[in-house]
């Protein structure tokens, strides 16, 4: 694995999005994907939120909800969010769950995602990709 440059200080990466659907994102992430809950809230300043935690709470993933339910449209087919899972079973027993909720593997954009991979949309179209490989920095 690379170090990361000493010039950049970071202590975490959290990656955030909106959502109208908070609790069924719960179930595609936490029940189908397998992804633990690291923190909650609900109701500050008008928003509620869930964060999971890839693989820990150093880097996450959060999802926000806003009383006021605005617009939370889903961008292109491009748009991913990409597991690398190494072990073909585990990606076997994610599309089995998430199929079992009724989320089904769906064609991706780019052709490249289909060869190894499994394409799912989310509760509101956003994509996910299960990778059966190591990742890119893997030797």
């Amino acid at each position: 694995m690379r170090n990361w440059p000493e010039n950049i200080k970071v202590n975490q990466v959290r990656i955030a999005r909106p959502t109208n659907k908070l609790q069924e994102i719960k179930r595609f992430y936490g029940d189908g994907i397998g992804l633990p809950v690291i923190g909650s809230f609900k109701d500050h300043d008008g928003y509620s939120g869930l964060m999971f935690g890839l693989p820990d709470s150093n880097y996450h993933l959060e999802f926000t909800q806003h009383a006021e339910d605005k617009e939370c449209r889903a961008p292109t087919k491009d748009n991913l969010l990409v597991f690398y899972l190494p072990d073909k079973n585990d990606v076997e027993k994610i599309v089995l769950r998430l199929s079992s909720f009724g989320y089904k593997e769906t064609a991706p954009q780019n052709p490249y995602w289909k060869e190894n991979g499994v394409t799912i949309e989310d509760p509101e179209g956003w994509r996910i990709v299960l990778m059966n490989t190591r990742g890119i920095n893997s030797n």
